[in-house]
This record gives structure tokens, C-alpha cells and sequence, in this order.
């Protein structure tokens, strides 16, 4: 019998036992029920109650299964998905952590700090009074590539470290999330929902000439905020503070226009843990300033 979550999208029962085959999950301990209850609960998130099969089918069609599958079995304490995830990510994660500090011990540090919220290491209570482990895997949809989501949990986690330590240190030193938009163009993903890559291409395009400026010398072009408050005629600090502000505003305004699509707040806050390089979107072409202000 279909759990509540389940009965919900009728529709999409008959492909449950399909997609767990698909998936793998049988090898890391999922069962096709519990694995069809994640695959209820992604849909129930960023679905609406009315959607239709073909919706339904297309949404599912484009999930990363096999990930999916990997990441929840971490979660619920598989020590097999657990060793098949650190084969697959524990190098990218140190490679990673390595470039958002800019020091191997303290890359090392922030990535064994992350292993931690992984795993599961916190307990809280279940429905039953029970005690069961809280891993960050269990937040991750499918919807976009797994290292990306590892990427972008990564940097926040650094972010949440300096804020509680209260350090005093430039955006430079703060995080290394931009260095997303200098991968080489390449396919969109075509997972990644297409409503995020919408909203952050209007909102690109809506970005004045400094501002575009600004993250195309930094992100882009890899300048030091030095190197931009020369050009700029601005101390390094001035730019620092109108970076942070930009980015934290482009965000904002992500996020409105997601919300306005009919995304929930939590789905369009999750939305943006895709990495840069699975937008549909060519960042570097959006800042380019236009034709008439590189004449000048």
C-alpha cells in the first residue's frame, strides 16, 4: 500500500519499481518503498498537487538517479553507499576545500568538518521517540549534479565558520564559491530546473555597468580586489563590501523571481545550491558589458 506521500502522485506509483532498478539503490540497501518515498518527496516538493503524468513523467526522467539513490542511502547509514561516496568525491572535496581556504591543513579541516554533517553525526528525536542521525545528504533532490550541491554546501560551510568566529578578513579570503563561474562553458545539464536558469539570467541581465564589472573582474577574469580598487579608484575594502552586496542582492532577487513561479521558499532556496556550470545560462556573455560602453 502506497504511503500518504505516495498516494498523492498516483500517477508516478507504477514507475517507482523502474526507476529504483535504474537507480542502483538495491546495492546500497534501499528498498524500492523507501526509495519511492524520496522520489514522493522530491516530487511533492517542487510539484505541484495538479501535475500532470506527462509532467510528472518529464520531472522524474530528469532527476539524477543514481546519485539520488547514493546520497540517501548515506543518509540512512548504508556503509556501502558510504564507501561508494568516498571513492567517487572524497579527492574532489579536498580539491575543493583546498581552494576555498588556500591552505592544505585548513582545507582539510573544513572538509573532515563537512564529512561530519555528512554522515550524521548530530541525533534528534523521531516520530516513534527514537533517536536517529541528521545528514546534510538528506536535503540533496537530484535535481542537479551531486558534486555541484557538495561544492556549494562546502562553501557555505565555510561561510557559517567564518561568521561564527567572527573573523575580519576580505571577500577574497571569505570564499571561493565564484571561482564557479571560470569553469569552461560547456552542455547545460538537463536536470537543472530551468526556471533557476531563467530567473538568474534576467536577473544578469538587469545588473548595471559597474556591478557587471565588478563580478566579471573578480569571478571571471580572477583580479584581486587590489588590482579592481585600482582601476575603480577605490580601496580594496570599498570593493569587497560592494561585491558582498551584489552578490547577496543578486540572490534576493533569484529567489523572488522563483517564488513568483511557484516554488516554495525552502525548494528556491535549495534551487540555488546548483552549481553555476549546470545553468543553462552563459555568465561570462550576460556580463559582458555591452557594445556601446566597450567603444568607450
Amino acid at each position: 500500500m502506497p504511503t500518504a506521500t505516495q498516494a498523492r502522485f498516483a500517477w508516478q506509483n507504477a514507475l517507482f519499481t523502474q526507476l529504483h532498478k535504474e537507480s542502483g539503490a538495491q546495492k546500497y540497501g534501499l528498498s524500492v518503498d523507501s526509495f519511492s518515498d524520496v522520489l514522493a518527496e522530491v516530487c511533492e516538493k517542487h510539484l505541484s498537487g495538479g501535475a500532470s503524468e506527462r509532467e510528472g513523467r518529464e520531472f522524474l526522467a530528469g532527476l539524477r538517479l543514481n546519485e539520488l539513490a547514493l546520497a540517501r542511502a548515506c543518509a540512512a547509514g548504508s556503509d556501502a553507499a558510504w564507501t561508494e561516496f568516498l571513492n567517487r568525491y572524497r579527492a574532489a572535496l579536498y580539491g575543493a576545500a583546498l581552494a576555498i581556504t588556500r591552505d592544505d591543513s585548513r582545507g582539510r579541516e573544513l572538509a573532515d568538518s563537512l564529512y561530519a554533517e555528512l554522515y550524521g553525526m548530530k541525533l534528534r528525536e523521531n516520530a516513534e521517540g527514537g533517536q536517529q542521525r541528521v545528514s546534510k545528504l538528506s536535503f540533496y533532490t537530484g535535481r542537479g549534479s551531486l558534486e555541484g550541491w557538495l561544492r556549494a554546501v562546502l562553501a557555505q560551510q565555510y561561510v557559517d565558520r567564518y561568521r561564527k568566529q567572527k573573523r575580519e578578513v576580505s571577500l577574497e579570503e571569505e570564499t571561493d564559491s565564484g571561482g564557479q563561474f571560470a569553469a569552461p562553458p560547456g552542455d547545460p545539464a538537463p536536470d537543472c530546473d530551468p526556471r533557476v536558469s531563467a530567473a538568474t539570467d534576467a536577473v544578469l541581465a538587469e545588473l548595471e555597468s559597474e556591478e557587471r564589472f565588478l563580478l566579471s573582474a573578480y569571478f571571471l577574469d580572477g583580479r584581486t580586489l587590489a588590482e579592481i580598487g585600482r582601476t575603480l579608484k577605490a580601496h580594496e575594502s570599498t570593493i569587497s563590501r560592494k561585491l558582498e552586496r551584489t552578490v547577496t542582492r543578486l540572490r534576493k532577487q533569484i529567489v523572488k523571481r522563483l517564488l513568483k513561479t511557484g516554488m516554495s521558499p525552502r525548494a528556491a532556496e535549495e534551487a540555488l545550491q546548483v552549481d553555476v556550470r549546470d545553468l543553462a545560462v552563459n555568465v561570462r556573455e550576460r556580463l559582458r558589458p555591452p557594445p556601446e560602453q566597450e567603444r568607450v
